[in-house]
């Protein structure tokens, strides 16, 4: 083979690197049981979906398959924006290693064999998911109601989605400035910006025409990749601009006129950029600086002008201190926290200025709120999890435990330092979304301080009802829910990090328990919430995500208790101390459990990493 067309080849289709990650991921059990899983559920929404309830009419048939395309279509990219994440993490966690560069480097591998390697072999599996789903695609188009542009459309989006978000993890791992919290950290970031972006575009749309529902497409279109799908695949509904023969640039035309393709060529470029920082930075090892001992340093962490530490006091259990300690070692990680509640705080408060001068109306209010605070609850729930699920399984891997093993410390204490320590650390990100709420409470109490309106109409059944910008009930009560429930996705994540080898398995583990618990309850709540008065608002209150959307949703979510709200007041007591005692009972029988298993599990997997 010639030499040229073989540097080509060794970029992607023989490139040791990706073939490595490859043969050896693809023989990992739980990576076969994830990919089967994913595909095995795309296949029972299309075979539940696809069968017409009626007479079976080509009618029905094609409005059948349309609508089982949506939904995978929709369902495919939501899996590919939440694996995508998982299948990288290996690109931020261990690439990031110096150790693991410092060997690549002295290979014949160039840097872009070894960029596009590492993210070619781990953005494989991805990629791989996308052409299983395309059978189910065709299969649903012979049902018609589905055009071949919406198949080629859906696939691409998802594809460019994959690409960006790979492009992002290899370029973290390359720069070696996340590490292994970072995981998550790119995670949350991830899941935020599409929360963001989806609230900034609820707020800016504008109607097709007076009197119609339909609404034009937003600048924030492109940016996310659902907008940018749903433009094409309902676009009756949600219509790009029509700038044909108006007088605009190129890149307007582009940007509002075609979403869709302002949405893949911003995402192939975006990651084309990165991707080439990516390589000029990738032979540039052992170039992180020391850690600064400046003015900040010893402001925020108490060291002297000598550069020596002060001593502090030390908590009556040393681990639940030791466990808080970690997580604001460093100025930017204390400055952080306080960040997080900060911004929280300060979009609540602007929201509600705006509403008050009369710049934001009601309805666009409450979709800025349930923006923020989904975003809010979102986050904290993955910040929870990414720190109780490496809280163990971190030191395991550093070889911190083998020395706390040798000391007094038992393990329920051990246990119940970490929770506590983790609550105690994490206490800005469980504030943030209930500040949120009770702002809107405190400005709805007070009649809007004079606003226009703090109410709008909504129908419930045949009857007209107003629908209070927050229902005041549920944002009361969401703080104790709240706290219960991240106690106990904290003591998930410990289980997981107890159990596995590694941060990335104990993760990925406690990610999937919180999540599918998520989902039953928002499922089970949501469908009591409309149909059932006063038990809908107690099942709500067991899921945080339900019981927030019940708060500036309060129509779509618990229609029943606008007409009653002394009774919305007794259910959501209720179900808050319902939820409350059941979460308080499963964390404390699950740490009673771990600590009952907690040396024979560790001497398990004693010397493994």
């Amino acid at each position: 083979m010639p030499a040229a067309l073989r540097w080509l080849s060794d970029l992607l289709p023989t490139n040791p690197l990706a073939a490595r990650l490859v043969f050896g991921a693809g023989r990992r059990p739980r990576d076969l049981v994830l990919r089967a899983g994913v595909l095995g559920g795309l296949m029972i929404v299309v075979m539940i979906l696809s069968l017409p309830s009626g007479s079976g009419s080509l009618r029905e048939m094609a409005q059948s398959g349309a609508k089982a395309f949506m939904l995978i279509s929709y369902g495919q990219l939501a899996a590919i924006c939440l694996l995508t994440p998982l299948f990288m993490a290996g690109a931020i966690a261990q690439e990031s290693n110096p150790r693991t560069w410092e060997i690549l480097v002295t290979t014949p591998l160039n840097s872009v064999q070894i960029v596009l390697g590492n993210l070619a072999g781990r953005l494989f599996f991805a990629l791989a998911l996308l052409l299983a789903a395309l059978p189910l695609c065709i299969l649903i188009r012979l049902f018609g109601g589905v055009r071949t542009g919406s198949v080629v459309a859906s696939l691409g989006v998802s594809a460019c989605s994959a690409l960006f978000l790979g492009s992002v993890a290899v370029s973290l791992g390359v720069m070696r400035s996340a590490g292994k919290r970072g995981v998550v950290a790119f995670y949350a970031a991830t899941v935020l910006t599409l929360f963001a972006t989806w609230a900034a575009d609820r707020a800016l749309q504008q109607p097709v025409a007076v009197g119609l529902d339909a609404v034009h497409t937003t600048v924030m279109t492109p940016l996310n990749p659902f907008l940018a799908l749903h433009s094409e695949l309902n676009a009756d509904a949600y219509q790009p601009w029509d700038l044909g023969t108006a007088d605009a640039g190129f890149l307007t035309r582009l940007w509002l006129g075609r979403p869709l393709l302002a949405m893949t060529i911003g995402a192939s470029l975006a990651s084309l950029l990165l991707l080439t920082l990516a390589t000029l930075r990738v032979r540039l090892v052992g170039a992180r600086s020391e850690a600064s001992t400046g003015g900040l340093s010893r402001f925020l962490r108490r060291v002297s002008s000598k550069g020596e530490r002060t001593p502090r006091r030390v908590w009556q259990n040393p681990v639940a201190w030791r466990e808080a300690s970690l997580r604001v070692s460093t100025p930017l990680a204390g400055i952080g926290r306080w960040v997080v509640l900060a911004v929280g705080v300060g979009a609540a408060v602007t929201v509600l200025g705006l509403h008050r001068s009369g710049t934001l109306d009601t309805n666009t209010t409450r979709l800025a709120l349930g923006g923020l605070v989904m975003g809010e609850v979102v986050l904290s729930l993955l910040v929870a999890i990414s720190a109780s699920a490496t809280a163990v399984s971190r030191e395991r891997e550093d070889g911190s435990l083998d020395i706390l093993l040798t000391t007094p410390i038992q393990p329920g204490p051990y246990l119940s330092g970490k929770l506590r320590g983790l609550l105690a650390a994490l206490w800005p990100a469980l504030a943030a979304p209930t500040l949120t709420l009770l702002l809107g409470a405190g400005y709805m109490s007070a009649g809007g301080f004079g606003a226009p309106s703090t109410s709008t109409l909504a129908i419930v059944g045949t009857v007209k009802i107003d629908e209070p910008l927050v229902l005041v009930p549920a944002a009361l009560v969401f703080g104790p829910s709240f706290a219960a429930f991240m106690a106990f996705a904290c003591m998930c994540g410990l289980s997981w990090s107890v159990g596995s080898r590694g941060v990335i398995g104990s993760t990925v583990g406690a990610l999937g328990v919180v999540a599918a618990t998520v989902l039953v309850l928002g499922l089970c709540g949501l469908a009591t919430g409309k149909d059932i008065p006063l038990v809908g608002p107690v099942i709500t209150c067991l899921s945080p995500v339900n019981l927030a959307w019940a708060a500036v949703q309060p129509a779509s979510a618990v229609p029943g208790q606008l007409a009653e709200p002394q009774g919305a007041l007794i259910a959501f007591v209720v179900g808050t101390t319902m939820a409350v005692t059941i979460f308080v009972i499963t964390t404390t029988t699950m740490h009673a459990a771990l600590k009952r298993n907690f040396m024979t599990t560790v001497r398990r997997l004693a010397g493994l990493k």
